[in-house]
């Protein structure tokens, strides 16, 4: 058999149908796409789950207060919660977090995220400041455990209710229950 002679199903003289070139092309853009796609999904994926296990993160859902010292900067508030009268009553998530699901969950989310970002960028304060929502979740908090005690000092004149909870919302007129007792969850936090 000669070279000049064409071989049986050879197609490369026959005419290609018209887009046949544009289809392939865009299958290859679309192909690589999707490549690039899932290599940074599978990345994100990757960094993510190892981050949450190397952070313990697991340890979040819990209730237990160590969890708490996964974090490096939370050590002096741990210990200083160990030597507080709350510590046989109250664990961080008594006092931290709100009293009913949705508000809890939503709340350790976003705490978890913050802290998270904070320390792995090593952007914040030192010592550790509470923010004003945590303030006012913590206060309630304190009026959740000691209504009966309390009642008569809050100032709710329309008695407002978060959604789930039969705790009155305290309003912004009302005292801070830690401007008097600031060493209750933690010992000797007040006292400078």
């Amino acid at each position: 058999m000669s070279t000049d002679e064409p071989v049986l199903g050879d197609v490369s003289d026959q005419p290609r149908p018209s887009g046949a070139g544009k289809s392939i092309a865009r299958g290859g853009l679309l192909g690589l796409g999707t490549v690039l796609f899932a290599v940074t999904l599978g990345t994100l994926a990757g960094v993510g789950t190892f981050t949450f296990g190397y952070g313990k993160g697991a340890s979040y859902l819990s209730n237990d207060p160590k969890s708490c010292i996964n974090c490096h900067v939370m050590q002096e508030q741990y210990d200083s919660w160990e030597q507080s009268s709350h510590r046989h009553v109250a664990v961080c998530n008594d006092c931290h977090l709100p009293h009913y699901f949705l508000g809890k969950y939503v709340t350790k989310a976003e705490h978890g995220f913050m802290h998270s970002l904070k320390f792995t960028t090593q952007d914040f304060h030192q010592p550790i400041e509470i923010k004003p929502a945590s303030k006012r979740t913590t206060q309630n908090s304190c009026v959740h455990c000691h209504k009966d005690v309390v009642h008569g000092l809050l100032q709710t004149p329309k008695a407002e209710h978060t959604a789930g909870s039969d705790v009155p919302v305290v309003q912004q007129d009302t005292h801070s229950c830690v401007h008097c007792h600031a060493d209750v969850g933690h010992a000797f936090r007040g006292k400078s």
